[in-house]
């Protein structure tokens, strides 16, 4: 399905689990960008900074601790994105709103890294219209953030969006959609 997606010129791909990029990323051409879009476990994490263009998914200080680490190690600089739980689930991983700045502040600490941006998964719904607050707080948070100018922070990424709801994160101000089971169908 990937070879099937190139052909219409579509080089970036989002995974959710590091053993799939490291499966996949050997078959295809150097111009594929894999994103890795899922949970991110500290222990995986030199298996995967030298094969993806962005991590999407950094929910705590300790795994950007790991992330500046391993890229230290292998002389890499790291673009991730600081996942929000902007709904506040407890079933989801990532900062609280009010937890953001004190982050991107202590991420900005990291030479090896750069926060490009923010990414929230928002809670499944059946209407999409149910997930524009949380859309619209985050993309709020965004434009406070990025008009500190934190050092480190280049803050040109709002990940937000998936396959259910996506057309209502644009309307809201998602840079970047994360649709895999819109175009690949579900798993």
């Amino acid at each position: 399905m990937i070879e099937e997606a190139l052909k219409t010129g579509t080089l970036d791909f989002g995974e959710n689990k590091v053993q799939e990029i490291l499966e996949k990323k050997p078959l295809f051409p150097d111009d594929v960008r894999f994103h890795m879009i899922g949970h991110l476990q500290r222990n995986k994490v030199k298996q995967v900074i030298d094969k993806v263009v962005l991590i999407h998914s950094v929910d705590s200080i300790r795994l950007a601790e790991q992330i500046e680490e391993e890229a230290q190690k292998k002389n890499l600089h790291v673009d991730i994105l600081l996942e929000v739980n902007a709904a506040r689930e407890e079933s989801k991983f990532g900062f609280f709103m009010e937890e953001v700045e004190t982050a991107v502040r202590k991420t900005a600490e990291y030479s090896h890294l750069t926060v490009r941006g923010l990414m929230t998964i928002a809670p499944f719904v059946e209407d999409p219209e149910k997930n524009r607050e949380v859309f619209k707080k985050l993309y709020q948070l965004y434009v406070d953030i990025k008009s500190k100018n934190i050092d480190n922070g280049t803050m040109n990424v709002l990940s937000m969006g998936m396959t259910g709801d996506y057309e209502v994160a644009i309307e809201e101000g998602a840079t970047m959609i994360r649709v895999g089971t819109g175009i690949f169908g579900t798993r």
